[in-house]
């Protein structure tokens, strides 16, 4: 039996996390416009005692070739705090955390809605800070394109202080804040929330995204295919936290997972092939193309190497994870494409309870994790899987809790409730 226990979240996106999960025969098509089905899913996730579920968004289409039916239908769904807000009543111990940019909100109006968030549901939100790396998004918001990454990464500093600052403060007391991109007078209209404020989750793996959870964040999600890459990112954060007065256990470290479970490995291994066959090479070369920024992928040959690329302004850490992949695994333009469309570039385990729980294991108490973000392939196949055999097996071990400790996400994930400035 394990003392520590890992932190479990679901990762959800409508039909699921596969570029083609929508083709799946099972796969509900019009999922991310059906409430119910999001409320089943938070159900399922709730039964099996997850610490949360986490729905990303964007601003914008997430692909910019929506001529490709797999990208566009990827692209419906609603915006995920409103989202959240359905699911918090309809649901009562499991955390809801959602993505929300500081390039295209104000500090003041994005505290409110996620205290709002917070009271609604008794004291289970989570923020996860973005940037926004998308010149579609970009383009959506009045802007001429993207800012340079160091920009878009000092407006988040500055935007992440007046957010915890008015979390912090609750409606005892004014902010009086004069910086280099906000103004805030006001306390919010709010009182302080049940946990406290807010989780901080934060995803950026670039220098500058480590530096800024290092400052801000309860969680960080991240994205590690080697066990060698998981550890030293995991190192590189927790190292960073006494710059800030901060102690390791303060931030829990979950890398994305895409598990495809079945009771034999056989069994797995043809359930992710019958997926992965449902690719077409545009859309996984569109989708590759899309996450390292570069327009004209299609011009070099399709089975030939990744040709060098110039550096990013978009999502330079993803960037710079592919690039490592094809090199180091000899992969073809066709090859990176099918296995990037599997799971976006994150970590996939194929096989049995057994052995993905053997895999979890070793990444959680090697020092590489605190936890993992789940990320199923279609939905809800995948998810009903993974919470009905591989959760069991982790109780099993005692590496995860058979019944939630307590009511807020703050408690879930046992991080200390922040100070008050009131």
């Amino acid at each position: 039996m394990s003392a520590r226990q890992m932190k479990l979240g679901a990762f959800l996106w409508a039909t699921g996390h596969h570029i083609a999960a929508w083709r799946h025969p099972d796969a509900h098509v019009t999922a991310g416009i059906d409430i119910d089905h999001y409320i089943q899913l938070a159900r399922t996730a709730e039964a099996a005692k997850l610490d949360m579920i986490f729905c990303e968004d964007a601003a914008g289409l997430r692909e910019a070739n929506v001529q490709i039916a797999s990208q566009t239908a990827r692209s419906i769904g609603f915006e995920p705090i409103s989202l959240l807000s359905a699911i918090a009543v309809q649901t009562e111990r499991i955390g809801l955390v959602s993505t929300a940019s500081t390039s295209y909100n104000e500090p003041y109006g994005l505290a409110r809605t996620f205290a709002s968030l917070d009271h609604l549901s008794g004291g289970r939100a989570g923020w996860n800070l973005v940037t926004s790396a998308s010149h579609i998004e970009a383009a959506n918001f009045g802007s001429t394109g993207l800012r340079p990454h160091a920009d878009r990464y000092e407006r988040a500093r500055e935007f992440a202080q007046v957010i915890a600052d008015l979390w912090r403060g609750g409606s005892n007391s004014g902010l009086n804040h004069d910086g280099q991109s906000f103004s805030v007078r006001d306390a919010l209209d709010l009182p302080r929330s049940p946990q406290g404020a807010p989780v901080m989750v934060q995803a950026g793996a670039s220098e500058d995204g480590k530096d800024l959870a290092a400052r801000t964040a309860d969680v960080v999600f991240s994205a590690a295919q080697t066990f060698e890459e998981a550890k030293a990112f995991y190192d590189g954060v927790k190292r960073r936290l006494a710059a800030y007065g901060r102690e390791p256990e303060d931030v829990k470290i979950m890398p994305g997972v895409a598990p495809v479970v079945a009771a034999t490995e056989a069994e797995a291994r043809q359930k992710h092939e019958e997926l992965q066959e449902l690719i077409p090479d545009e859309v996984g070369v569109a989708l590759l193309s899309s996450y390292l920024s570069i327009s004209d992928l299609w011009r070099y040959p399709i089975d030939g190497p990744l040709p060098e690329l110039p550096e990013s302004e978009g999502m330079k850490s993803r960037q710079a994870l592919v690039v490592e992949q094809s090199r180091r695994d000899g992969l073809s333009i066709r090859q990176l494409a099918r296995h990037f469309a599997g799971a976006r570039g994150h970590w996939r385990i194929v096989g049995t309870p057994a052995q993905i729980a053997d895999e979890l294991q070793a990444r959680f108490e090697g020092g590489a994790a605190d936890g993992f973000n789940v990320m199923p392939s279609w939905f809800p196949g995948e998810l009903d899987a993974f919470c009905a055999l591989v959760v069991p097996e982790l109780q099993r071990r005692g590496l995860f809790r058979t019944d939630y400790e307590g009511r807020t996400l703050r408690e879930h994930l046992g991080l200390k409730r922040p100070a008050s400035d009131a």
